[in-house]
């Protein structure tokens, strides 16, 4: 689905798929009432009613369907940023084992790397425009400095390994929070979606093609159904787009510097 309707306010994005729906359940309507005229219209109310169920629980099967992979992606969007955040935490606050001076540095890299997420990274994840290429410069810079801390004793050692251990992950849960930037629902499904939904409309405009004011209310009642759904699939269909969107808000409660500022944190 095109980029600016997932940009757009819910509201507004309601307002543009219910218009687009009715206008084309109105084609529809006027396209079955001008053909049921004569031989056409006894073809047209031979059409079983009993057709109606089973095109409705297959439209429903495919709602279902899609929904399902729009539900997992934004399940693994979630997790991936509450973990990266987590193991970000954790260094922060392990950071505390270690020399002021590799400590100060160490926090700074983080603080730089959330900067970079919310201000970088996450509008390219919108545009769904992120890839693996890009490298996170100061988690790598965080990593070395680590790896080449002065430690002595049993507890900087042990700090040290679980450090490593903590920006490993979080490297890990970037990753996979690009990977599922990119994931979307492609257009055979929509284009399913779309088809099932016109062959169940045209159905319900021949079944009901003898009584018109019967007809527009079934229409009518189907196509907001329709729209509802669609509008639904295509509010979560980008885990990092729209207004209802995966924010950075978590891996922001965890700038060093706010940890600091709250204490009890």
């Amino acid at each position: 689905m095109s980029d600016w309707i997932h940009a757009l306010p819910v509201g507004w994005m309601a307002v543009v798929v219910l218009g687009f729906t009715y206008l084309v359940t109105g084609a529809i309507y006027a396209l079955v009432m001008t053909l049921a005229t004569g031989e056409r219209a006894r073809a047209f109310k031979g059409v079983s009613p009993g057709l109606l169920p089973p095109l409705g629980i297959i439209f429903g099967l495919l709602v279902a369907f899609v929904a399902a992979q729009v539900w997992g992606d934004v399940d693994r969007a979630h997790a991936a940023v509450n973990r990266e955040a987590s193991s970000l935490r954790a260094v922060v606050l392990l950071s505390t084992a270690v020399p002021e001076e590799p400590r100060a540095r160490l926090r700074g890299l983080i603080s730089r790397h959330i900067r970079e997420a919310r201000d970088v990274e996450w509008p390219a994840m919108a545009r769904r425009r992120a890839t693996l290429t890009m490298i996170p410069a100061a988690l790598g810079q965080a990593l070395e400095t680590t790896l080449t801390l002065p430690v002595s004793g049993d507890g900087q050692v042990a700090a040290q390994r679980e450090i490593i251990g903590a920006l490993e992950n979080a490297l890990d849960a970037r990753r996979q929070r690009i990977l599922v930037s990119r994931s979307e629902v492609d257009w055979v499904k929509w284009m399913a979606l779309m088809i099932q939904a016109l062959c169940t409309l045209t159905a319900i405009a021949m079944v009901h093609s003898d009584n018109r004011l019967t007809a527009r209310i079934a229409l009518g009642l189907f196509s907001t159904a329709v729209a509802v759904c669609v509008i639904l699939v295509a509010a979560h269909d980008r885990p990092f787009a729209g207004p209802l969107s995966v924010r950075p808000d978590v891996l922001l409660q965890v700038q060093p510097d706010s940890l600091v500022a709250q204490p009890g944190r």
